[in-house]
């Protein structure tokens, strides 16, 4: 059967193109799949003034270096065009434009429905990544229409925000580095759940993964108390921000709770009337398309050890805290791939 493989894996960004490289080692039939048109769309489509916070040297997949300075930190279109050339490199099975609508298993085999027609494995690797549909809490709706909103998924740069104030609801990085940039030309509120922990990119002229990697943090697991500590106190990479909030040139506010007209209001009672609202509130898991029973909870999470579930041949890589704080990073997935390969085998 052509459309028969011994594995499909369901995304190619960094963890799909991961899994690839070590299942190009193996000799088995394989096809990595994408909705996207070029490999690397997943970072292309993000906002323009994305910098990662891990530098070149921790920001490979295996076997292929970032070009550049190892000590500087890429842009995201650095790393959209170097998963492009990693794809090339090592001659990896990408199909692209193959949006799948549902997957279920029947007589052993997985069947996986796309809008390029019905695939048939004996594995499948789903590496769609932690970054799947955007959540906005539901306070959004009681906003008033004439304020703009719009997630952070969405936001490329200043120009699609109406003049004024602008208020940031979801203190990650990525809300951080947004208010940062927005911060040289107007007005910023940041609305922040929870105490924030900076910490810097580089300690002693050496990164801080550097850092992480010499005193074992990088090798805290999910199971560890060290690894359950960093989850639930993941730090802000880079301290931009904070000389920015010690001189009020942004705003911090706290959780944002309702809306009342033109006016957004906090949990202590603060209120903010912005002309824009980004929605930096991260992501829901999408995972209605998977028509196998037992493998999703009710909140929506995949039930997996180290991204084996309980449906033999049914697999997941890339999702955040898989394993390690790595597990949904770049300088981290390749070694839950190599795992993953081996048990493939």
């Amino acid at each position: 059967m052509g459309n028969s493989y011994n594995t499909i894996v369901i995304g190619a960004g960094q963890a799909g193109l991961a899994i690839g490289y070590y299942l190009k080692q193996k000799s088995l039939s394989f096809l990595i799949i994408d909705s996207n048109s070029r490999v690397g769309d997943s970072w292309r489509h993000r906002y323009d003034s994305l910098i990662l916070f891990t530098p070149r040297s921790h920001s490979a997949l295996p076997g292929m270096n970032v070009e550049g300075s190892p000590h500087g930190y890429p842009n995201k279109d650095e790393i959209a065009d170097y998963l492009e050339n990693y794809s090339r490199h090592y001659n990896l099975p990408v199909q692209l434009n193959t949006a799948v609508i549902n997957l279920f298993k029947e007589n052993e085999q997985f069947h996986l429905v796309t809008n390029k027609g019905n695939y048939v494995a004996k594995n499948i690797v789903v590496a769609t990544g932690p970054f799947q549909k955007p959540f906005v809490p539901d306070v959004e709706k009681d906003v008033l229409k004439d304020i703009f909103q719009i997630h952070a998924a969405h936001y490329k740069n200043p120009t699609q925000l109406n003049e004024g104030t602008t208020l940031i609801v979801g203190a990650g990085n990525s809300g951080v580095q947004i208010a940062t940039e927005l911060a040289e030309s107007r007005e910023v509120y940041l609305s922040v759940g929870k105490r924030m922990k900076f910490l810097p990119y580089t300690l002693l002229n050496r990164s801080v993964f550097w850092w992480f990697q010499v005193l074992g943090v990088s090798k805290a697991t999910i199971h560890s108390k060290l690894g359950q500590f960093m989850k639930k106190n993941d730090p802000i990479i880079g301290k931009e921000l904070k000389p920015l909030l010690s001189r009020g040139v942004v705003k911090k506010v706290s959780k944002v709770s309702k809306a009342d007209g033109k006016s957004l209001i906090c949990q202590n009672g603060e209120k903010v009337q912005p002309e824009n609202i980004i929605w930096a509130t991260g992501y829901h898991n999408d995972y209605e398309w998977i028509e196998i029973p037992n493998i999703i909870d009710k909140n929506n999470n995949v039930i997996h050890d180290r991204g084996i579930t309980k449906e033999k041949g049914l697999y997941f890589l890339g999702l955040s805290w898989q394993y390690r704080r790595g597990s949904a990073l770049l300088l981290g997935v390749g070694e839950d791939a190599k795992f993953l390969a081996n048990h493939i085998t």
